[in-house]
């Protein structure tokens, strides 16, 4: 008798969409492939209870289909209660490309992309995010009319990512008010790893109130460039999780607070832009709270990029755009005073207000 012993690796590729453990009673997975362009997509639409899915297209040379698959799930499932606790009428959705986007993004990718999108009949919106600029949603733009974030030029209501960046400047203020009784950013050191779009402009904004900037990539050539731009400082050492700070913004990819980050962790308030910045929501949400580390919610202060691009379906201006972001202070504070009073983690907190208003959407 002859037994077979398969892998790990085996074993997880046996495992079915159904079974990862991602998956959070996701609506649809769509997985897309063109032979021509070389395109290979994967949308994930989560819930669409309060509106249509929105949410944005990430280019990323993924090692494996399986990293790609659990980062859609985990994407799409974030952007449900991003729009769900900012009071937006929006569902949850993301698409994910696997591939290199300085070299394998082309206009012909993008619009059999665009053209898969479409296929989907409104149910996802899709959007500019990791590896996407504001023209490959003009290019998207040409085969369907499902997508958000496309050039001003074009009626759009353009780049997304300094919204993004204020909201999370504003849920960073917020955080300050409640640890230290005032929202003063001036003479904090302010951890930023990751400076993109959307890391560069927070960078903008906290210098330009006084705070202490130090400024963490892979990218060494754009570290230079921002440091000269903005006087901010280039972390020097080894292992950027250890540096003593007021407060880490993770801006680069998510999960960066892990079981081999958490304990090096030496700051006061964690408030960054990048998405699912904790590994295990429950387990690294309870270490923080034991730490003492005031953790803003990643899904509500990054909203502002959401904010931006749902303007372009709802039909509002730059005025109210700006608006609904600022709020983000007063939700970021009234999230962080309940965790505090329930003893809730503040992600714990912050879902609790995001199912409420699923649930009463269900109702309607």
């Amino acid at each position: 008798m002859i037994t077979e012993v398969l892998s790990a690796n085996q074993l997880k590729k046996e495992a079915p969409v159904f079974g990862q453990l991602s998956f959070n009673d996701h609506e649809q997975v769509v997985f897309c492939h063109d032979k021509d362009t070389g395109l290979k997509a994967i949308i994930g639409v989560h819930n669409t209870t309060l509106g249509p899915a929105l949410g944005g297209t990430r280019m990323y040379n993924y090692a494996t289909e399986w990293d790609a698959l659990n980062d859609v799930l985990r994407l799409s499932r974030g952007m449900t209660y991003k729009a769900a606790i900012t009071g937006l009428n929006l569902g949850g959705g993301k698409a994910v490309i696997i591939g290199d986007p300085k070299t394998m993004k082309t206009p012909d990718l993008m619009r059999r992309f665009g053209a898969f999108v479409n296929t989907l009949g409104g149910t996802y919106y899709t959007a500019e995010d990791v590896g996407m600029e504001t023209s490959d949603m003009d290019t998207v733009r040409e085969v369907t009319p499902y997508v958000t974030g496309i050039s001003e030029s074009k009626g759009g209501a353009g780049n997304p990512s300094p919204v993004t960046a204020y909201g999370v400047y504003m849920g960073m203020k917020a955080s300050a008010k409640f640890v230290y009784g005032n929202d003063q950013l001036e003479g904090k050191k302010i951890l930023i790893e990751g400076i993109g779009h959307v890391g560069e402009e927070l960078v903008r904004l906290a210098s330009e109130e006084g705070a202490q900037v130090v400024i963490g990539d892979i990218n060494k050539d754009r570290l230079e460039v921002v440091s000269a731009k903005y006087g901010a400082d280039i972390y020097k050492g080894k292992d950027l999780y250890t540096e003593t700070a007021d407060i880490y913004a993770p801006c680069a990819l998510g999960a960066t607070i892990n079981n081999e980050t958490i304990d090096k962790l030496n700051v006061k308030i964690i408030a960054g832009a990048a998405n699912n910045q904790l590994a295990n929501e429950s387990i690294h949400g309870i270490r923080l709270q034991e730490k003492g580390i005031v953790y803003a919610p990643d899904f509500l202060i990054n909203a502002g990029g959401i904010i931006n691009v749902y303007a372009e379906i709802e039909g509002y201006g730059r005025d109210q755009i700006m608006k609904k972001t600022e709020n983000i202070y007063n939700t970021t504070l009234d999230i962080l005073h309940k965790a505090k009073a329930t003893t809730m983690t503040t992600n714990a907190a912050a879902l609790s207000i995001a199912e409420e208003r699923i649930a009463a959407g269900k109702k309607q």
